[in-house]
């Protein structure tokens, strides 16, 4: 138990002291958030973050050894992921090429789970959805963040610590950079990368509780488990389509904007959503069969 505690400072020191250096490429590269239309940030931001978490991530993945058969295939997964969310965040790609790069990671991450095809492919769908559902409800300074440690916080107690506590420690580094005085972005590189990581190891984590679940059982589960990302994302698609606009469109009526513009505070907004985020989490390892330490 000692070592993973001192993974998890190592991590933390981490997304900690590279986010800085992070913070100086990008303004470097001009890789940078321009204020306007919907983004209602007042100077332009530096959208460095996001490689200090991949960095993070694949250095622990890489010289922390092999605490799970998953950890390889998460890792490139997560590689590929992000490769294409930092280029999207220098030069805007086709939604399409982002997509089927994201399918691809989430069936290689897939590809070894010894479970039955119509589950292999239910995951694939949601792991895939999962990694843009963070994307898009990164509109509000440290939210993504958020979601992710509160994420690996209730997975620790699931029983999974050599995992998530390193995982926990690297976000919570960059977290301090990004809330509640942000001094930079995720990016999609970011964004992405820890909506994928987050689903990775869930897929990974509650296999073994899936032999027996029927469809709409196992739906369910994910359908929880993904919480405010997945559950916001589903409801601003929903709400697109019923006033005839694309479901991709973007626009200010996610939850968290919806809580902004009725005059809540960010810090009363990242605990409305973080709390409301925990609780669904729990409902979906609760459905699942999963005891709590």
């Amino acid at each position: 138990m000692f070592s993973i505690y001192l993974f998890t400072l190592v991590t933390f020191l981490w997304g900690l002291i590279a986010t800085p250096v992070s913070i100086g490429l990008a303004q470097k590269f001009r890789l940078l958030d321009i204020p306007g239309g919907r983004k209602k940030h007042h100077s332009i931001m530096p959208r460095g973050a996001g490689i200090v978490l991949w960095s993070g991530y694949l250095l622990w993945a890489l010289f922390v050894g092999n605490p799970g058969v998953e950890v390889p295939y998460i890792a490139t997964g997560a590689t590929i992921v992000f490769i294409v969310g930092y280029m999207d965040d220098m030069h805007p790609l086709p939604p399409v090429m982002r997509l089927f790069f994201h399918l691809a990671a989430a069936a290689w991450v897939s590809y070894a789970l010894p479970i039955p095809l119509w589950q292999r492919m239910l995951i694939i769908f949601w792991i895939t959805g999962t990694t843009n559902a963070y994307n898009l409800i990164d509109g509000m300074d440290g939210l993504c963040l958020t979601m992710t440690l509160i994420t690996a916080l209730v997975a620790i107690f699931a029983g999974n610590p050599a995992v998530w506590m390193p995982v926990a420690g690297l976000v919570f580094g960059v977290l301090l950079w990004n809330f509640p005085q942000p001094r930079t972005f995720l990016g999609d590189g970011g964004s992405t990368l820890l909506g994928y990581i987050c689903a990775s190891h869930l897929a990974w984590s509650i296999f073994p509780d899936l032999f027996g679940k029927g469809f709409f059982s196992l739906a369910a589960v994910l359908f929880f488990i993904g919480g405010i990302p997945v559950i916001d994302t589903l409801a601003a698609m929903t709400r697109r389509l019923l006033t005839k606009k694309s479901p991709f469109s973007p626009d200010r009526g996610h939850a968290h904007h919806r809580l902004l513009d009725r005059g809540f505070s960010k810090q009363q907004t990242l605990a409305i959503m973080g709390i409301a985020h925990m609780a669904l989490v729990l409902i979906g390892l609760r459905l699942l069969g999963t005891k709590l330490l």
